[in-house]
């Protein structure tokens, strides 16, 4: 169990409307950790304290695999970013290779055709 910083409650506020009220109180909230469930659950026997510290550890559990999961997602978007930008260079040269081709060359070029002299 450990006690939240000011910057800490602050943002439980903000992001949990159900904790409004707490905004204005002067003394600081305490947390549990996922070992600080278990340890708790471990001292008290009744089955009101059992179940809720293993409602409590799979929440955290859940939590964990909601971030896991998330940062494989972020994993994947850096790679389709990345290949999407490699194919963007390869279009962009191939685009220039094109106009290149199409560009009359500029450089000694003689009439076609004959000419008399006068």
């Amino acid at each position: 169990m450990f006690q939240l910083s000011k910057a800490e409650r602050d943002e439980v506020v903000t992001n949990c409307d159900h904790l409004k009220q707490l905004k204005y109180s002067t003394v600081m909230p305490r947390a549990f950790t996922e070992h600080g469930v278990l340890m708790l659950g471990s001292l008290l026997n009744s089955d009101t304290a059992i179940q809720t510290s293993l409602l409590v550890v799979r929440a955290f559990v859940k939590l964990r695999a909601l971030l896991s999961s998330h940062t494989e997602l972020a994993a994947k978007l850096t790679e389709l970013e990345q290949r999407t930008t490699n194919n963007d260079q390869a279009i962009t040269e191939l685009v220039d290779a094109v106009r290149r081709l199409i560009q009359a060359p500029a450089g000694n070029t003689r009439p076609i055709g004959f000419t008399a002299p006068i």
